[in-house]
């Protein structure tokens, strides 16, 4: 008889277990609910950045393209800059080189 009374009636430890158990359930519920809603701000986040792939490769092709001379350039400078380097650069009172003259004279006659 004990027995039927002991199986009809929860016992506080069974109350206490069931009350920790719902708990657990919204928690997990609402780590669920989170995590969803995290996943569809970072679709969203990457959406936006493939719509801007496009615009990133044109630039890219435009930024190769104007580079090209820009890298035939500085070689080209790169001995100049080398004689700087070394302790020769302008200092007031000293003419430039022949070669900046020339580059000064070639863009006086480009502008006119």
């Amino acid at each position: 008889m004990a027995f039927e009374r002991r199986a009809s009636s929860p016992t506080v430890f069974e109350q206490q277990r069931e009350g920790l158990v719902r708990e657990i359930a919204v928690g997990m519920e609402q780590v669920l609910q989170n995590i969803n809603r995290l996943n569809r701000n970072l679709e969203s986040v990457i959406a936006v950045g493939n719509e801007f792939g496009s615009v990133e490769a044109l630039w890219s092709q435009f930024e190769n393209f104007m580079g090209r001379p820009g890298v035939q350039e500085a070689e080209a400078n790169a001995p100049d800059q080398g004689q700087e380097e070394a302790g020769q650069s302008h200092t007031p009172g000293h003419s430039p080189s022949h070669s900046q003259d020339m580059s000064y004279e070639e863009e006086d006659t480009v502008t006119k």
